[in-house]
Order: C-alpha cells, then structure tokens, then sequence
C-alpha cells in the first residue's frame, strides 16, 4: 500500500514538473513572439527625435528582450569623455525610466536593452540591460 501510494505520489510530481516546464516553454515561445511584433511595430515609427541630442534609430527583437539603439550627438566632447563622464549618471535615469515605461514587458519576463552610440563615430558608448529585479532593487 505505502509502495502505491509513494509511486502515485512520484507520478503525480513528475506530471505536475512536466506541467511546468511545458507551460514555461509556452510562455517563452509567447514572449518571443511578443518580442519580435513590438519590435516590428515600433521600427515603423524610426528614426525618432528624443531631444536636442538624442535620436532613437534601431530596435530589435532578440530572444525575449527589446534592445532599444540610440545615437548621441556628443557635440565637441569625445567619446571617451563622454563615457567616463556620463554613463553613471545615465545609468541611473535609464534604469528608472525603463523601469517606469516598460513595466508591463518586465514582469512578463521581457527584458529591455538600451544602447547608446556616438553620432559622429558609431561606437557604442553605453549599453543598459534591464530586468524585472533591477526594477524590484530601485
């Protein structure tokens, strides 16, 4: 009797694992999806002027993350001062203003990546990887 009941037991477990992890592909095969259509529709709409040095020129669908690019006219400065002078700053407005606009795609378990790239050379200067925690942390 034990026997039978600790193999039901087991069968029921392996079942409700199964179950799981069926139902976690799900909602990764549906979060790509997801992806891939945001990333469609919004491409539509590029480039776009942010500000006076900021303009929104590529977004992707990678996965289950948006990656967002912007090029920054950095005026005289370099790219390296530009870097070393502004990605903590930067940092800290984009996490908050991710976590604020996108709330909906971060805690369906996609996540949101912002590049930014120098104007004039193309390199990328800063890149931001945002998660649902980063968002839990703020």
């Amino acid at each position: 009797m034990i026997k039978i009941v600790s193999t039901i037991l087991s069968v029921l477990v392996l079942n409700s694992t199964l179950f799981a992890d069926d139902m976690a592909e799900k909602i990764q095969i549906q979060n790509q999806e997801i992806v891939k259509l945001a990333a469609e529709e919004l491409t539509s709409q590029l480039p776009q002027k942010i500000d006076d040095y900021t303009q929104l020129v590529k977004i992707e669908g990678k996965k289950q993350s948006l990656v967002y690019t912007y090029e920054i006219n950095t005026g005289a400065k370099s790219d390296d001062t530009v870097i070393n002078e502004d990605k903590s700053r930067m940092k800290k407005a984009v996490t908050k203003g991710i976590c604020d606009s996108s709330e909906r795609f971060l805690t369906s378990g996609i996540d949101i990546s912002y590049i930014y790239a120098s104007a004039k050379s193309k390199k990328e200067l800063f890149r931001f990887d945002v998660s649902r925690e980063d968002c839990v942390k703020k």
